[in-house]
């Protein structure tokens, strides 16, 4: 679909259409005419299944709610978690963008007025983390205010997966993706143009000057006279690319969209782009279910997680970025498996009936975790006893046992001695959104002891890569030798995240995405922000 001013040639050329799309309309709106070209026939990336939590300290409604915030207060805590796993200059770009990005979108009210949501930083106790947390969120959008745009909206992740009726409202990534749409063609400066696929850049004299594109079948070339920028997310439906990067972690489990396959990153690394951080992903423990991908879970309250040995190795309630990487570490480093580990909880976990359905993260499909089915499928085992329940899963026997009552203890003295669940801001507010609270002394931790007992199977999901293409505090693509490529731009998982290794908070991939998104259209524009 076009807006005003179609042609072969543009300003601009955003490829991908997740939170870049908050950079196309940044560059639109300052009268530049902007390209969005989508792979896929819908709009939205990974983005558009997100809760769109965006993680930019210090701004406008962080203010609104009194939440003292704002870059001198968040610079101790990035430079902190972060360290030299990134430049400084990144963070920095970062820190100064995000406060005046938000109050840019908020002087278009198709964008609203963001709101600020309690949810704590990742890191708790480090210099700068904020136990109330930094993350705000777009508001809800009508659907039907999208008017001929709206089939051009992903679909929610439920409705793909299970065929969940499209809501009228949008919420979450669904709002953020529908209203950044709707600003951007009403610029009049505004094209977007789905099945269309980037095949290679164009290179002139060492710049870039546009793409080559496969679009319905046919190939299409189009110019960009300031600059190309790629924000089509990471690779992390590429099967090979990923056993490249990242071997034993594969693509079958990614939460992903099907159109991340790396093609925005390999077309920088064919002329010539550094990468940086290709073995990292946003990663979350992702629980397997019946017929389709497993899903983003993190509303354990009750039970315990164990490896192949049948031991704990972590505080099952970490922030799911911070457990997947414990996931993936104890695997790698260990001569057991915990890959995939095994969830082993109660008959209280399925009679709290909001443990399964309280959170935003969970299924929003009414019933979707149906025991029989699951138990049918193979993904879940059921048993009278501990020691029958070890035995289904391939434990050794006694194991499982041991740990349960140990854990136990813990439970009854409200003090987690091994890994200190229930301590952080973190554990003790999912323990709330989900409405799971414990009768013992701590909320995060229940006995288990009422059969029978059950086994679940949780592998290392992500939310999508994060390794890309190496850039300046402008988004500029950089050489190997730190040079910049002329024309080039990179933000989202296409490009090497000013966090480094780390997930500072919920809404942290979508806010950098938005950020370096809009850092690169001020500076195609060449105007300050």
């Amino acid at each position: 679909m076009s807006g005003e001013g179609a042609a072969d040639s543009y300003d601009v050329i955003v490829v991908g259409s997740g939170a870049g799309l908050v950079g196309a309309y940044a560059a639109a709106s300052r009268g530049l005419r902007t390209l969005v070209i989508e792979k896929t026939e819908y709009v939205g990336g990974t983005t558009a299944y997100s809760g769109a939590g965006i993680w930019l300290p210090g701004n406008a409604a962080e203010q609104r709610a009194g939440v003292e915030d704002g870059p001198d207060v968040a610079r101790p805590y990035l430079d902190a978690i972060v360290g030299d796993d990134s430049p400084a200059a990144l963070r920095e770009a970062f820190l100064q963008a995000g406060p005046t990005l938000i109050d840019e979108l908020e002087k278009n009210s198709r964008f609203g007025r963001f709101f600020w949501q309690g949810v704590p930083d990742y890191f708790a106790g480090r210099p700068g983390s904020l136990p109330q947390g930094r993350t705000i969120f777009p508001e809800n959008l009508d659907r039907s205010e999208l008017g001929d745009l709206e089939p051009l909206v992903r679909r929610p992740l439920w409705t793909e997966r299970w065929g969940v009726e499209v809501p009228s409202e949008m919420i979450g990534g669904q709002a953020l993706i529908g209203r950044a749409l709707l600003a951007f063609m009403e610029t009049g400066n505004g094209t977007v143009r789905t099945n269309t696929a980037l095949e290679r850049l164009i290179v002139e004299d060492g710049a870039v000057v546009g793409v080559e594109a496969l679009s319905e079948g046919e190939s299409v070339t189009f110019r960009a006279g300031r600059g190309v920028l790629l924000a089509a997310g990471g690779y992390e439906r590429n099967g090979a690319l990923r056993e490249r990067f990242q071997p034993g972690v594969t693509d079958e489990w990614t939460q992903g969209c099907e159109g991340n396959t790396g093609d925005a990153l390999t077309a920088g690394i064919d002329i010539g782009a550094a990468t940086d951080l290709l073995d990292e992903s946003w990663f979350a423990p992702g629980l397997v279910v019946p017929d389709t991908r497993p899903v983003f879970y993190t509303s354990v309250w009750s039970g315990i997680w164990v490896n192949a040995a049948g031991q704990r190795y972590l505080n099952e309630r970490l922030p799911y970025d911070r457990a997947g990487h414990e996931m993936l570490k104890a695997h790698r480093s260990s001569h057991v498996s915990h890959l995939p580990t095994h969830w082993v909880f109660d008959q209280r976990q399925l009679d709290n009936k909001r443990a399964f359905a309280g959170l935003p993260v969970a299924p929003q499909v009414p019933g979707w975790f149906d025991v029989e089915k699951f138990l049918a499928a193979g993904v879940l085992k059921r048993a009278d006893t501990l020691e029958e329940l070890a035995e289904l899963i391939g434990l050794p026997a006694g194991a499982l046992t041991e740990s349960v009552e140990q854990f136990n203890g813990y439970a009854r003295n409200g003090k987690d001695e091994q890994f200190g669940r229930g301590e952080d801001p973190w554990d003790l507010m999912i323990t709330h959104m989900a409405g799971a609270h414990t009768d013992g002394p701590n909320p995060c931790l229940g006995v288990i002891d009422e059969p029978p007992f059950y086994a679940a199977t949780i592998v290392l999901s992500d939310l999508g890569t994060k390794g890309g293409l190496k850039t300046d505090e402008h988004a500029r693509v950089l050489r190997p030798d730190g040079s910049v490529i002329s024309g080039l731009y990179a933000s989202g998982n296409t490009m090497a995240p000013m966090s480094g290794r780390i997930y500072p908070g919920a809404g942290g991939p979508v806010g950098s995405s938005m950020a370096f998104s809009y850092i690169a259209a001020v500076d195609m524009a060449g105007t300050d922000r």
